[in-house]
C-alpha cells in the first residue's frame, strides 16, 4: 500500500517559486488500479516521478507498507518493489531485450521465461528476445517491452506515466489488454496509470482527477467518470482531460 501525506513539489523559476503538486494525500491499497487524470500541467506526471523518486518533495512523506521512503533513492525504491514505466521510454544501444527483463526481474530468467512476459503484452518473443533496445524499435514496441519488464519485476507498486503516449492504435488496444489482464491478477500489488484516455479511465477501480497539483476529485469510477464524460458540461471540461 502507497501512502502519500501532504505532498508537495515547487521549483524555483526565475526567482519566484511555484507549486507544481500541492499538499496532495493519497492512499493506493492493494488490489486496486488508480488512474490519475486532469488537464495538462496539472502536475500528474510529477506526482508520478515524486513516487518514484525521481524528484523529491518540497514538504510531506511517501509511505510503502508502512515505511517511510521520501528520503529513499530510485535504487532503494526499486528493490523495495516500485516498478515505473516512463511516458517516453529509454532506448539501450548494446543491450538485448533478454538481458533487459533478467535485469528488471533480478534473477537469470530462462529464454522461456522471458517468452511468456513478451507474450502477455502481444510480443512475439522469437522476433524480439535477441533484439536491441534500440532506435530500430518502434515507439510501441519499447513501451510494450518496458511494459514487460514491469511485469518480470513483480512490483509492489507499478506506475505507469501515459502508457498511450507515441503508440498506435493496435498497440493501444494491446495496451487495454494488459492492463486489464494486470489488475484481474493484482492481489498483494497496487497499479497507478497517469492517463488522459477514457478506456484507460474505464477499467480503474478509483479515479482521482489532479488540477492545478491538487485532488479535485477523488472516488471509484462509477461515481467519478460521469462527471468527466456524461454531460454536456461535463464533456466541455473533458475535452481538456481527455
Amino acid at each position: 500500500m502507497l501512502e502519500l501525506k501532504h505532498l508537495t513539489f515547487g521549483v524555483d523559476s526565475e526567482g519566484a517559486g511555484r507549486e507544481i503538486v500541492r499538499d496532495v494525500s493519497l492512499t493506493l491499497p492493494d488490489g486496486r488500479l488508480i488512474v490519475v487524470t486532469g488537464p495538462n500541467g496539472g502536475g500528474k506526471s510529477t506526482l508520478a516521478r515524486l513516487i518514484m523518486g525521481i524528484e523529491r518533495p518540497t514538504s510531506g512523506r511517501i509511505f510503502l507498507n508502512g515505511q517511510d521512503i521520501t528520503e529513499k533513492s530510485v535504487t532503494e525504491r526499486a528493490r523495495l518493489g516500485i516498478g515505473f514505466a516512463f511516458q517516453q521510454p529509454v532506448r539501450f544501444k548494446g543491450l538485448q531485450v533478454l538481458d533487459l527483463l533478467r535485469l528488471a526481474a533480478g534473477r537469470k530468467l530462462t529464454p522461456a521465461d522471458a517468452c511468456e512476459y513478451l507474450a502477455a503484452v502481444g510480443l512475439c518473443a522469437r522476433d524480439y528476445i535477441n533484439r536491441e533496445v534500440n532506435a530500430s524499435l518502434s515507439g510501441g514496441e519499447l513501451k510494450r517491452i518496458e511494459i514487460a519488464t514491469v511485469l518480470a519485476r513483480g512490483a509492489a507498486l507499478s506506475v505507469f506515466d501515459e502508457p498511450e503516449a507515441g503508440i498506435d492504435l493496435w498497440s493501444f488496444q494491446n495496451l487495454i489488454e494488459v492492463f486489464e489482464g494486470m489488475r484481474r491478477n493484482i492481489r498483494h500489488s497496487a497499479i497507478m496509470i497517469i492517463s488522459h484516455q477514457e478506456r484507460i479511465l474505464n477499467i480503474a477501480d478509483e479515479i482521482v482527477v489532479l488540477k492545478d497539483g491538487r485532488v479535485d476529485r477523488q472516488g471509484p469510477r462509477n461515481e467519478v467518470l460521469p462527471d468527466l464524460i456524461g454531460t454536456a458540461a461535463a464533456v466541455a471540461s473533458c475535452r481538456r482531460i481527455l
